[in-house]
């Protein structure tokens, strides 16, 4: 039996990479959490003492709201900053009253609307920095040169401090990274989404030495509440498994990405500090290979060939 980790430890990303908290508290829903500022502040201060000092972001958020909403908060509590780390993504275009010069949803990457963006999240977020920024969607018009020259750019100007991607496929963070060094991929997977354990995006993680981010590690929840076979049944595994080890299922959601030797780093969703608090307890789960193995079948829905 294991009781829940009080703290997060902080990991390196890779040899090149940012240090990040080992569980990352995600900003996708923070807009319809309807937090005052104080309530924002507090909420990131009871993070922070469970050791989630890593906050992960993108512009588009609550549609271009949430980093808005977040650095009001830093600004609010100024002492914040320097324990946090911040993570945000750009280069998807959404058609939003707050971007009126976009007819369409698209994907951006030239040097113009990266530089634009981050310049746009420095002033949202209140800060002067950005510890890691991400390619949010693999852009079929990216040019990699083009782009890692502006990466350097960043980097030398002290605004961005890394740079990695988000939902790529191997080729595509290859193509990149040929360039300008890449520290993370940050990829959904969860029992219900197995597909990074087989598409070679886990493998080449390991073979770069980069850990990998995660996001969506209860599928959005359906881990939790689906009632679909699929989901079903992997929850009744869930919960065997908490019951040996005297946790959650959520918990053992998390452990079970967290046994990957690609060493990720999860994402939560939740505004629930108690989801947190399940997330970093995670990480004292010792899940055995056969323990890891009887949770992949139940989300694959057959045993190993």
């Amino acid at each position: 039996m294991t009781t829940a980790v009080p703290h997060a430890p902080h990991v390196p990303l890779g040899a090149d990479g940012p240090t990040l908290s080992a569980i990352v508290a995600g900003m996708w829903r923070m807009a319809a959490w309807q937090l005052d500022v104080a309530a924002r502040v507090r909420w990131i201060e009871a993070c922070v003492a469970l050791g989630v000092t890593s906050f992960d972001h993108a512009d588009i958020y609550g549609d271009y709201q949430v980093e808005s909403l977040f650095g009001e908060a830093l600004a609010a509590a100024p002492g914040l900053r320097d324990r946090i780390q911040l993570v945000t993504k750009c280069g998807i275009r959404l058609v939003s009253p707050h971007r009126p010069a976009h007819a369409r949803k698209s994907y951006d990457t030239s040097p113009a609307h990266v530089l634009a963006s981050v310049e746009r999240s420095l002033r949202a977020l209140r800060t002067d920095r950005i510890d890691l920024l991400l390619l949010h969607r693999p852009d079929p018009l990216m040019d990699p040169d083009a782009l890692a020259e502006t990466f350097r750019a960043l980097r030398e100007s002290g605004t961005v401090h890394h740079v990695g991607v988000s939902n790529h496929a191997p080729s595509q963070l290859a193509l990149l990274h040929g360039r300008h060094p890449v520290v993370t991929n940050q990829v959904e997977l969860s029992p219900l989404h197995l597909d990074p354990l087989h598409d070679g995006t886990l493998d080449q993680c390991l073979a770069l030495g980069i850990r990998p981010m995660v996001w969506s590690p209860l599928a959005g929840g359906r881990l939790l509440t689906g009632d679909d076979a699929r989901a079903v049944r992997v929850r009744a595994t869930l919960e065997s498994l908490g019951r040996t080890y005297g946790v959650s299922a959520a918990t053992i959601a998390f452990a079970w990405i967290l046994r990957h030797p690609s060493k990720p780093v999860p994402i939560t969703g939740s505004r629930r500090i108690e989801a947190v608090r399940e997330a970093v307890a995670a990480l004292a789960v010792p899940l055995t290979a056969e323990e890891w193995y009887a949770v992949w079948e139940a989300g694959a829905g057959r045993e190993v060939a």
